[in-house]
């Protein structure tokens, strides 16, 4: 199960219509410009050392950011990524969602270890255990267990 906190939508429209009522616009503004950076940067101390201090993440020891990787632009300090782990190319970590009637956030936790692989999608209130693998083009919609692998869409244990 994800670990998701669920919100109605402050007025009658759409809860995208009020994105910037429930986080600011110069907040959401700095985040993106900083996350775009990220995305091109091929300096992987760099890009640990700006996704800790100006976007809040707790990015472990020896973590590799790939090449185009995107992260939330609303809540990226609900992401944690653990000591060696890989985020392949092109991979898209959320930590919220927003829907008609109300909007989500959850954290998502990536443990020590883990190999994501390029153009995975993680949804929010997702935890990847230390030592997984999660294969190309995955959706990560639920938990996976450690020392699994994980691949398919969404994305389903395919060995422990």
């Amino acid at each position: 199960m994800r670990r998701i906190k669920k919100f109605l939508s402050p007025g009658p429209k759409n809860s995208m219509r009020y994105s910037f009522k429930i986080v600011s616009l110069p907040r959401v503004a700095f985040n993106f410009l900083v996350i775009t950076l990220c995305r091109y940067l091929p300096f992987f101390g760099m890009k640990n050392f700006l996704c800790r201090s100006f976007l809040g993440m707790k990015v472990g020891r020896d973590v590799s950011i790939g090449l185009m990787a995107m992260f939330d632009i609303f809540f990226p300090h609900l992401i944690s990524i653990g000591d060696n782990s890989i985020i392949g190319y092109n991979a898209t970590v959320l930590t919220h969602e927003f829907r008609v009637d109300e909007y989500c956030k959850g954290p998502v936790e990536i443990g020590a270890n883990v190999l994501i692989g390029s153009n995975v999608t993680i949804l929010p209130g997702v935890r990847i255990g230390d030592g997984s693998v999660v294969g190309a083009g995955s959706l990560v919609n639920r938990d996976i267990p450690p020392h699994a692998l994980a691949a398919g869409v969404p994305a389903r244990i395919i060995e422990k």
